[in-house]
């Protein structure tokens, strides 16, 4: 009877514990809830594992598309997610196609629950490329494209933000219009080994509250070297904001590391000119990289189209921020009825935290044209990291049309470069020429003025000064610089650096001016 007592009890126990467990797991599934966490899991994970090439299933059809035949395959808009929501945002998706031949996965987060979002041929029209009748059923999205009013509270259809490709996105703000890139990782770019192109290969959208007015992306990075983990936080407003947040993972060491890339094109412009004639003064989607470093220092470095690959660097302890500008922004700069350059955004990444020792690198590769993304900036941590490191990462994005609204008070910016021959002496109608050329640099800010004169700060790396003079603009309500220089090797590239500081106090008014005259 004992012994029967004594059995009977277990019993009661283990079953009692059997419940409590299983009850404890029905808690834990019903309470689960998708999160950034969720990722950083997945990504630490992925790097333990050996890399994976991913998988193509596109057609020889959509494989053999140009450009301009790709942008004609159209997203059936009525298929938009979150259409007839009560949401400012919605969703639509890209096909694969040309060079965009790899699925991606795209999931919906609702109420914390993951979706995923399985491609469905009706969504897209490919009559336009006499595609209509192709088998696509086993296809997948290459990505995706975010909509928002932002130019008009009435109506839904502005695009403002598109992820395609690698781990490219572009974003826009109020009247703008894409431009220049930016990418979740760069390695080794410009490296004779090669670079290597981490890609997003699996996104989360968390489906926004009614008027709410940002939102959340998670994304899952993968390459031969690294795995990371995203989140991506989009606000649209006059300037847009993209606030990035990553933990990257390595499998292997990486040689360069380039955090916060960015990539735009610059074929020409007045400090380049162009050297075929042509009606337009410039073609750029940036024109200058800017710098704000831990001592207040602001450095602006006119972008140039090379005839060989140029590296530039700017060695630097905990940067505060750091971008790709466009400062020529009226239509007279560009005469373009059709591409609108002026309407291209400046993005200007605002660090968050301390990045400690490193430095800004800016890669300029030579093109014969505007189609090839040629420019690209990003910062480069001092350290290495190997594999089985842990990187974090947090900077904000800013898109926009106002440059200028950054600037404090004390500092004239350099507002337009210009090149040109140097000194031209006039004798007997015949000009000679002295072989020097020249730089003319106006500087404008609130503090600058005629009755305040000022004078040239100026230092050249292979080359010469031959004179450097200051001038008022009354114009700009400014100062025009004019620095004449020799080349000392011209197959090497020349750097300039230019500062105005006033003449009576020796204090620098202005940013440093960091011009490079390329190779020849």
């Amino acid at each position: 009877m004992y012994k029967f007592l004594i059995t009977n009890q277990f019993s009661k126990n283990i079953a009692c514990k059997i419940i409590c467990i299983f009850s404890a797991l029905l808690i834990s599934f019903s309470t689960w809830a998708f999160s950034y966490d969720d990722v950083v899991k997945k990504a630490e994970k992925l790097s333990k594992q050996a890399y994976e090439q991913p998988s193509k299933n596109i057609p020889s059809q959509l494989a053999s598309l140009q450009f301009a035949d790709y942008q004609k395959i159209l997203f059936n808009h009525q298929k938009a997610y979150w259409k007839d929501q009560n949401t400012r945002f919605k969703l639509e998706f890209y096909h694969e196609g040309m060079y965009f031949d790899t699925p991606i996965k795209i999931n919906e987060v609702v109420n914390n629950q993951v979706n995923e979002i399985k491609y469905d041929p009706s969504y897209f029209d490919l009559s336009q490329i006499n595609l209509g009748n192709l088998d696509t059923k086993n296809l997948g999205f290459a990505g995706f494209k975010v909509h928002y009013p932002i130019n008009s509270s009435n109506k839904t259809d502005d695009e403002i933000f598109t992820a395609l490709g690698g781990s490219y996105f572009r974003a826009v703000g109020k009247n703008q219009i894409y431009g220049l890139s930016a990418r979740g990782l760069a390695l080794d770019t410009g490296e004779m080994s090669g670079e290597e192109f981490p890609r997003f290969k699996e996104f989360w959208i968390e489906k926004p509250e009614p008027n709410q007015k940002h939102l959340i992306i998670y994304a899952l990075l993968d390459s031969h070297s690294v795995t990371g983990a995203y989140k991506i936080t989009l606000v649209p407003s006059v300037d847009t904001t993209v606030t990035v947040e990553a933990k990257v993972f390595f499998r292997n060491a990486v040689k360069k590391l380039g955090i916060a890339p960015l990539t735009s094109m610059f074929l020409y412009g007045p400090n380049q000119p162009s050297p075929l004639l042509n009606y337009r003064p410039a073609m750029h989607d940036s024109n200058g990289l800017s710098i704000l470093a831990s001592n207040k220092e602001w450095i602006w470095r006119p972008l140039n189209n090379p005839k060989r690959l140029s590296f530039s660097s700017y060695s630097l302890e905990n940067p505060k921020a750091f971008g790709l500008i466009q400062r020529d922004n009226g239509f007279s700069d560009y005469q373009d009825l059709d591409d609108h350059y002026e309407k291209r955004p400046s993005v200007w990444t605002e660090i968050l935290g301390d990045w400690q020792k490193g430095r800004v690198e800016l890669v300029e590769i030579p093109t014969p044209d505007e189609t090839n993304d040629n420019i690209v900036a990003f910062w480069v941590p001092e350290k290495q990291y190997n594999a089985g490191n842990m990187l974090n990462i947090k900077y904000r994005l800013h898109y926009t049309l106002n440059e200028q609204q950054r600037y404090p008070d004390n500092v004239a910016r350099a507002v337009s470069t210009r090149l040109s021959l140097g000194d031209i002496k006039q004798a007997n109608l015949i000009r000679k020429l002295d072989g020097s050329n020249a730089y003319v640099i106006d500087f404008a800010g609130p503090q600058l003025s005629e009755d305040k004169p000022v004078k040239i700060i100026s230092s050249i790396n292979n080359g010469t000064i031959v004179s450097s003079q200051s001038q008022y603009n009354p114009i700009i309500k400014g100062w025009r610089v004019i620095v004449r220089f020799n080349v000392e090797d011209s197959k090497k590239a020349t750097d300039i650096r230019i500062q105005l500081a006033s003449e009576k106090t020796n204090e620098v008014l202005s940013e440093t001016w960091s011009g490079q005259y390329p190779a020849q």
